[in-house]
């Protein structure tokens, strides 16, 4: 097999055989479609810089209203008229937008998706951080970076400054997870139902979207949220606004030093491990060992490594997200059981969710011992 695939890599490295390939009819389509593939490759940043264009200029928001020539959108945006052709003509091809005849512009199919999801605009916006980490991604790679952007932003993080509640940097925080969990909170919660669950912990729950969508779908479920203080406050707030303070409580802490409240039948860590390093992970899951009820359920849920057609979403892109910010890596499903498992916990289950390029749902059991295997 070694053999077959050096034979493969000489043959398709070699820029005679790449000329004839594009002339020949049964192979050229494949050739084409390498090609096409590699100048994607090639030209991401650039495509990520005009999504970043129409969400910087609410483009999407502008045209949902109504299609518009390229005449009113060169007015209304204030952008000289040939300039804004080359970003109308972008977002075409990109299928953001899309013409509709009489030189009007709508919607396209992936403009229209990204207006249904705000989060999703959130995150583009937030890129800016991450684009300048990787301006030397070799840099990054040797660790000659000291400070990254990501690394500050995220009140986690362990280069992260300390901020306070009323910090800018940590409302950004905050209106950022607020806003992604919905989208995740509905995957997770039609992947596994709460129904049989009374006393929920939701461990960095960050402000609360999981614990008052967890609350909203089932009137029995009680939850607590455990995060760090800097954004514990934004939860009290969120949940009292909706009703749910006599179901709810908060408690700001550090989940890596302070001991979890005891007794909940279900624990929740929402893209939390891939945030940390394996060490950290390690007091995590011995964490919530200690803390769940002896009938209880611990519930996992992030994007895993392997994830079947979403291979580069976990494996490039989170892989280097994470770099970036100085801390945690991608995990696969078989890592994240062994690591379950050293932790005292058994009966892991994948559960099925619509959308695992997203966010897949594990979940586990405490054994029967007391205590968690390695646990002090």
């Amino acid at each position: 097999m070694a053999s077959i695939k050096a034979g493969r890599d000489r043959l398709l490295s070699s820029s005679d055989f790449q000329r004839r390939s594009l002339r020949l009819p049964l192979v050229r389509w494949i050739a084409r479609r390498r090609m096409r593939e590699l100048f994607d490759l090639c030209s991401g940043f650039v495509y990520s810089q005009v999504l970043m264009a129409c969400i910087r200029l609410d483009l999407f928001s502008l045209l949902a209203q109504s299609p518009r020539t390229a005449d009113e959108l060169s007015t209304m945006l204030e952008i000289e008229r040939n300039r804004l052709d080359t970003l109308l003509e972008a977002a075409s091809s990109l299928r953001l937008l899309e013409g509709r005849g009489d030189g009007q512009f709508g919607l396209g199919t992936l403009g229209a998706a990204l207006l249904g999801n705000p989060s999703v605009g959130l995150m583009i916006e937030h890129h800016r951080a991450l684009y300048a980490d990787l301006g030397d991604p070799v840099a990054l790679l040797r660790g000659e970076k000291q400070t990254t952007e990501l690394g500050q932003f995220w009140a986690y993080s362990k280069s992260a400054e300390a901020k306070g509640p009323e910090d800018e940097d940590t409302a950004a925080y905050s209106e950022l997870m607020a806003a992604s969990q919905v989208m995740i909170a509905d995957q997770v919660l039609s992947a596994y139902s709460l129904r049989a669950h009374h006393q929920h912990l939701d461990v960095g729950g960050g402000a609360g979207a999981f614990a008052l969508a967890a609350m909203q779908q089932n009137e029995q479920l009680e939850s607590c949220v455990f995060d760090l203080p800097s954004v514990a406050d934004t939860a009290s707030r969120n949940l009292a606004s909706h009703g749910l303070a006599s179901r709810a409580s908060v408690i700001g802490g550090d989940f890596l030093a302070d001991p979890l409240p005891q007794g909940a039948d279900l624990v929740s860590l929402i893209r939390i491990l891939h945030d940390h390093d394996d060490d950290s992970i390690k007091s995590i899951l011995r964490a919530c060992r200690r803390a769940i009820a002896p009938d209880g359920v611990l519930l996992i849920a992030e994007p895993m490594l392997g994830t079947r057609g979403a291979e580069p979403v976990s494996a490039a892109y989170f892989g280097f997200y994470l770099m970036a910010m100085g801390q945690g890596r991608p995990r696969s499903i078989e890592t994240l059981s062994e690591q379950l498992k050293k932790a005292g916990f058994c009966q892991i289950r994948l559960h099925r969710t619509s959308a695992p390029l997203l966010t897949r749902v594990l979940t586990a059991r405490p054994t029967a011992t007391s205590q968690a295997q390695g646990a002090p």
